[in-house]
């Protein structure tokens, strides 16, 4: 099993998206696993076996050597700082990250801000220069200007219409969004050519655009 890829994969959206991207690079890779509930998958023609995960959980499971590689979203990996290696841009569950608030928000001293993502929260408004109370929520975090728990809210943006239909709007974009290939650091020396070999296949069909 030593020679084995573990893979950590995030469950839902993305995985569909960095499963058809490994397919298209020529992995063996059926398209029945995505309506498995199982969470541990082996692949043994590619050498490989996925383990699916909560995207938050992915960085995790690589930094600890649990698995080799993962697939992971920009947004997480600039939330949590965990010791991995960022191996490529996959290109792939492309959104952006924003400050939302209700269309008549006006500024006041001190705001608070709700977000999941309480890290780049409070680094993006400390180099704006602006002070405010970060308070970290872990899902609807569209309902909290709505009851006015928050003045404004930091959360992902991918076509806007969940905050068109709850009355919000996108103030300032932070960052775009784009799922990244991670490596453990022991395993990227270990298995360094079959994880070279991996990122070789890959490149060649990750979508041309790119963000920094």
């Amino acid at each position: 099993m030593d020679d084995i890829l573990k893979v950590a994969m995030p469950k839902g959206r993305i995985y569909k998206q960095a499963a058809k991207l490994f397919r298209d690079a020529g992995l063996p890779i059926s398209e029945d696993f995505e309506d498995s509930r199982r969470l541990i998958i082996p692949v043994p023609a590619a050498r490989m076996e996925f383990i699916l995960a909560k995207p938050v959980d992915v960085p995790t499971y690589v930094e600890y050597g649990v698995a080799d590689i993962g697939v992971v979203g920009k947004d997480v990996l600039l939330e949590d700082h965990r010791n991995v290696y960022e191996l490529l841009d996959l290109g792939i569950a492309r959104c952006r990250m924003s400050v939302i608030g209700l269309p008549d928000w006006k500024p006041v001293l001190n705001p608070r801000v709700a977000t999941k993502y309480p890290n780049v929260a409070s680094q993006y408004f400390r180099e704006q220069g602006q002070q405010v109370e970060v308070i970290k929520l872990n899902g609807s975090i569209e309902l909290a200007p709505l009851i006015g728990l928050a003045d404004r809210i930091v959360d992902m943006v991918e076509t806007g219409q969940t905050l068109y239909e709850n009355g919000l709007v996108e103030q300032e974009e932070i960052f775009q969004i784009t799922s990244r290939l991670i490596a453990n650091r022991v395993s990227y020396r270990m298995k360094n050519e079959a994880i070279q070999h991996l990122c070789d296949q890959l490149q060649k069909v990750i979508p041309e655009l790119k963000f920094v």
